[in-house]
């Protein structure tokens, strides 16, 4: 109660009267907010603001910022029908913050407030939400509600709505969009998935080589608003690409300076077919924040922008470390919190099995050794520290390696530098393990289990050795697979974890074994 009266914005709200929808609505979603917005609804959203204000009454941002436009505070614009007020509230946040608002809401009141805001508060909105949320209000949309959506939002980010939808809700959006949208749209959705030209976007602004900087700050004027980008402009005649002018050297130059003058000719493109991930690559190469797109006659066809390279890497960075923690990554999947428990199991089973059943060969080893474990049964207690360690050690340079291989740091033609690198480190690593590890051995059943066992130093001697050695092998192996994975086309990432345990684990067991022979020679 107290935090009421402490909180002028809401007092506020309070304070309005009743306010009827707003005028711009369509008639059909007007119709599906009186029945989302009537009296058993509304006892709803007061169950929803009591939960709300519990939560907010232990979140230390919301007590420091009484203003801040909080959950209970929007829940309680509908249940006043302060419809107005909410849109005044909704416009002064950051499109990103109020994605994250909605996000908070569940599935009915979301789709309520999203139809309530303003059209473009509302697209601004919806392009920062999450796939989950945006998937709740796209099957929850009436046709003419996903077309207005669709022809608001930008091109790319359109395309790429339409690409998880079902062809026949496709084919109707596609209808009653407007001509110049469903052309554009459909050159998009045909190229290949993961390719440049599913990511790029046709708009962008064009600039002549005729034209001045004067001309050329109209020209901004005029496309700007549908354009994905300002800050840098394209000089473009008859569909082909003639150089690039940023907004930085325009606003620099004097009114009356010829374009030619102050374009870059010197441009670097990328091909429609090319992978979306080496286009993001480049596009951190160069530290640019557009990519101009080329078709393959050499035509000028779109920009891919740096939010959408974004996306491609961080995509690509968290299916890279599924693989290496041999998981299947899933194309449907997006969030942890997003993902189902089926799909979670469904996805680390297959590799756990693979795993599993390549623990026969470790099985294997041991069992043709298990006369050794007899006459030496101590050797055992060593098993887990030798195995862990050398998996440890090729997971390390595995990980390196495929970090390198995704940078274009690392190429398979560098094996042999690779090789020469990691016997040097790997030997280094090998060495001081190897003797730290007889140094404990020596020290703990010496003094600690004084006379219980004997030969202490010829188990210090075979766990070093075997350790120096097993360091090697890990550390060969979890470099040269990559690399040989990388050569046969493969994907690295799989080569991490699965093959690299399986190989290391049965060699150092032989490596152990057979160290222990020479040593214990007269005791196996």
């Amino acid at each position: 109660m107290e935090e009421k009266k402490n909180n002028p914005a809401r007092e506020a709200d309070e304070a309005l009267p009743v306010q009827e929808l707003p005028a711009d609505i369509p008639a059909e979603v007007r119709q599906k907010l009186a029945e989302d917005l009537n009296e058993q609804a509304t006892e709803d959203l007061r169950q929803d603001v009591r939960e709300a204000e519990k939560e907010e009454a232990n979140d230390e941002e919301v007590k420091a910022n009484p203003e801040m436009l909080t959950k209970s505070r929007l829940l309680k614009l509908l249940i006043k029908k302060q419809y107005v007020k909410l849109r005044e509230v909704t416009e002064e946040e950051q499109p990103a913050d109020l994605a994250e608002l909605l996000e908070e809401l569940d599935e009915n009141n979301r789709l309520v407030v999203f139809r309530l805001l303003k059209k473009d508060v509302a697209t601004e909105a919806f392009a920062y939400m999450s796939d989950e949320a945006r998937d709740d209000l796209v099957n929850a949309f009436s046709d003419v509600e996903l077309v207005s959506a669709i022809e608001e939002m930008s091109l790319d980010d359109a395309a790429d709505l339409l690409e998880d939808m079902p062809a026949g809700v496709v084919k109707r959006v596609l209808e009653k969009s407007s001509r110049q949208t469903r052309e554009s749209l459909n050159k998009l959705l045909n190229y290949p998935e993961s390719s440049a030209g599913s990511l790029m976007t046709p708009e962008y602004v064009r600039l002549r080589e005729e034209m001045t900087v004067s001309d050329a700050f109209a020209a901004i004027r005029r496309q700007g608003e549908n354009a994905e980008t300002v800050y840098t402009c394209y000089v473009v005649e008859r569909n082909r690409l003639k150089g690039v002018v940023s907004a930085r050297s325009l606003l620099l130059a004097d009114p009356s300076t010829p374009i030619t003058d102050i374009m870059d000719d010197n441009v670097v493109t990328v091909k429609v077919t090319d992978d979306q991930e080496f286009v993001a690559r480049e596009m951190q190469r160069y530290d640019f924040t557009a990519m101009p797109v080329l078709d393959n006659e050499g035509m000028f066809v779109g920009i891919i922008t740096i939010d959408d390279a974004i996306d491609v890497l961080t995509d690509e960075s968290t299916e890279d470390m599924q693989k290496m923690a041999a998981i299947l990554p899933d194309d449907d999947a997006t969030t942890y919190f997003g993902t189902s428990v089926w799909t979670h199991a469904k996805q680390r089973i297959p590799w756990l099995l693979i795993l599993m059943l390549s623990a026969t060969f470790t099985g294997m080893v041991t069992t043709h050794y298990e006369e050794a474990f007899v006459s030496l049964p101590l050797l055992v207690s060593f098993m887990p520290m030798l195995m862990d360690t050398a998996g440890n050690c090729g997971n390390q340079i595995s990980t390196l390696m495929v970090r390198g291989l995704a940078l274009g740091e690392v190429e398979p033609s560098d094996f042999l530098r690779v090789l020469g690198k990691e016997l040097r480190v790997s030997a280094i690593v090998g060495a001081v393990l190897g003797l730290v590890n007889g140094l404990r051995i020596y020290l703990m059943y010496t003094y600690l289990y004084a006379g219980q066992y004997q030969n202490v130093i010829g188990y210090a001697v075979v766990v070093s050795v075997s350790l120096f050695f097993s360091v090697i092998l890990a550390k060969l192996v979890g470099g040269m697979l990559p690399l040989a994975a990388k050569k046969l086309g493969a994907d690295p990432a799989i080569m991490a974890t699965p093959f690299i345990t399986t190989i290391v684990d049965a060699c150092s067991l032989i490596l152990y074994f057979q160290i222990a022979q020479v040593v214990f020679r007269n005791m196996m």
